[in-house]
Order: C-alpha cells, then structure tokens, then sequence
C-alpha cells in the first residue's frame, strides 16, 4: 500500500525568492493526488523536497508520519520519475527495469523474473528484450514507470511526464496511469500545468499560484467550486464581469454591472476587495427572448466549431464581449453572426468571487 505525505508549514526560498510559501497539505495513503499550476509557481519543488533532493528551508515533510528531514533521497520510500524518463539506450527494456534491483544486489534470475512481472503491469509483454529506441512514446512511459515500480516505493513521483507525448497518446496514457495506480495501490504525486490531466486522473487536486496552495478538492469541486478568481480563469474557461455587491444575503447577492444585476452565489465575503461575476460558457443560454432573471441582450458574432461543442462569441450593448457554449448533438440551435439574441445563466451556476488569489497577487 501507498504511505501517506505530510507538508506542514513548508517554505522553500533560493536566495531571496520563495519558491514554496507556507504550503499545508496531507495525502492520502494510496491517493492519486495532482498539483496543478502555471510554470514556476513552486509544484515541481514540492516534489523535489518530498524526493529528496531539495530540503525545505521551514515545515517539515512527513512521509507516513516520520520526518523525513535529513533524510536522501535513496533513503526514503519514494520513486521519481522525470520529463525526460531518464532511460538507459545502451541496456535492453527488462535490465533498464531492474536497473534499481542490480544496485541493491539483487541476483539475475530474480531481477529479471521481477522485471517480466511489472512488464505484464504495464501492458507490455514480450518487450523484455527489446532496446528502447525500439519502443514507442508511451511504451517507453510504462517502462520508465516499471522501473520505478520495481524498488518497491510506497509514493512515486512524476513530473510532468505526458508533456512530451501527441495528444491521442496523452489521453491514452492518462487512462493507462490511472489504472496502474489503482492496482498497485502505490500514492501518487502527479505535477502537471495541464487541467485536464489533473482533473481525469486525480483523486484530488491542489492548485498552485506564485508558491501559494490556493486550493486542494476533488476535480468536480476544482471546476463547478473554484474558491478564487485565479482558480476559476486557471481551470476551464469563464465571462467575467466587474462589478459591485448589493443586497447579499444566504450566500447569494446581486452582482451590480456595467451590462445589467446579476444574481449569483457569493463565495467570500462582500466586502473582499475586487470580487468578480465568473459563469463558465457551458452554463449559459442563448434565447430569442430574455429571460426574467439573469438575461442580456448580445449580438452573435464569431461561431467556432470544435468537435464535440460549438462556440459562439457575443457582444452586448456596451461592447462587453461573452461566450457562450453549445453541445453538438443536433439538439442546439446554432445563431447565424450578426442576429440579436439573450444570453442568460442561472444564479446557481454564477459565482461571486475574490478575483485575487490567496497571495494577494
């Protein structure tokens, strides 16, 4: 089974920049468990200190309760597996598997019994002999992932590993970790800048901004609850619109705006500085009439196909431009540019949010 990850109060500073600012945190033995954030906000630091090879400069990082600090990163029950895999081109796939059991003394017979035990894990018979160069892009993720597996960690580490693969294979390979994980039943870590991945792999997800934790729920309530404006706009697309509070009241208010008074949920306080309207475009209606709440009146201007769902962009009145998103499944009426409609939303499906993140940023 998977150990459970403690940070307590973590900080990591290189000179005089924080990298990590005061991050808490607690993983679940056996949780898949994503951070998710935009380039240098501090996620693949955090990985490095539970690894390892970076010590925190405050907190402490606990991996099933013990304190690792002091600890190498040959010491703790942890495997690492970078971007770039790190595979040995000159030995065949089942010694590169067996590469962590050679150097503690394991012999052979059994390293190599091992290593087709894990081959068959990821799917990949009969490739024991094969050298790397001979393996596909997500052939080599698995046998980088069987050799990580092969040392028996209680957490394993992956940093951005799919960044590199086509789209078709990432989407395959999410399925395929998601799947490993559930059978070994081994914690993982996964660090990515992709919301996708992090939403269809993760148990839960911690979203990061400027070394800040902003964030940590499960994928649905990342999305449908973000409890910030930096939340909200990172994962999934959204119209926001400025504006000022009136008559808050049982976590809804009206949401006073340049376009029109919106109901919405209030998620804060009013009184927060630089609250903002989010409506994601899917939760949106276009209408010929206006509805008697939450309704204003656009002109249809730009329709984009994108496979599965249409887009189409309005402008209001005033010049505010909005979105708004469409199934296609025959059952949507699709409005030509330039005819007057109503875009309208329901107030459970708007949120009156903070626009800064917790860093004040």
């Amino acid at each position: 089974m998977g150990a459970g990850i403690e940070l307590a109060n973590v900080c990591c500073d290189f000179g005089k920049f924080r990298a990590v600012d005061h991050v808490n945190v607690k993983i679940r033995p056996g949780e898949f468990f994503s951070f998710l954030g935009p380039s240098g906000c501090g996620k693949t630091t955090i990985l490095r200190m539970i690894s390892g090879f970076i010590e925190p400069t405050e907190g402490v990082v606990r991996i099933d309760g013990q304190d690792m600090k002091g600890q190498r990163p040959n010491q703790r029950p942890t495997a690492l597996i970078f971007q770039n895999l790190a595979l040995f081109p000159l030995m065949p796939v089942w010694e590169n598997i067996s590469f962590g059991l050679e150097v503690r003394g394991v012999d052979k017979v059994k390293r190599r019994a091992r290593a087709e035990e894990l081959l068959a894990l990821v799917d990949l018979h009969g490739a024991a002999d094969k050298m790397v160069s001979q393996l596909s892009g997500g052939q080599k993720q698995r046998v980088a992932i069987a050799r990580a597996l092969a040392v028996e960690p209680s957490v394993m580490l992956l940093d951005e590993p799919l960044s590199a693969l086509d789209l078709k294979l990432r989407q395959h390979m999410r399925a395929e970790l998601r799947a490993i994980q559930k059978r070994t039943g081994v914690t993982f870590i996964y660090i990515t800048h992709d919301q996708g991945e992090a939403l269809a792999m993760s148990d839960r997800v911690g979203v990061m901004s400027q070394g800040k934790l902003q964030q940590v729920a499960a994928p649905r309530d990342i999305y449908n609850k973000p409890a910030n404006g930096f939340v909200a706009s990172f994962v999934g697309e959204n119209n926001i619109l400025s504006g000022k509070v009136k008559n808050a009241s049982g976590g809804k208010a009206d949401f006073v705006t340049p376009i029109g008074v919106f109901e919405a949920r209030l998620v804060g306080d009013k009184n927060d500085q630089g609250l903002k309207l989010y409506v994601r475009p899917e939760h949106t209606l276009l209408s010929p009439k206006a509805k008697a709440k939450n309704s204003v009146p656009v002109t249809i201007g730009d329709v984009s196909f994108e496979g599965s769902f249409i887009v189409v962009s309005a402008t209001s009145g005033k010049g505010t431009r909005l979105t708004a998103e469409l199934r296609n499944d025959g059952s949507a009426t699709v409005p030509a540019p330039g005819t007057l409609m109503h875009l309208s939303f329901d107030a459970a499906n708007a949120a009156i949010l903070p626009d800064t993140s917790v860093t004040g940023a």
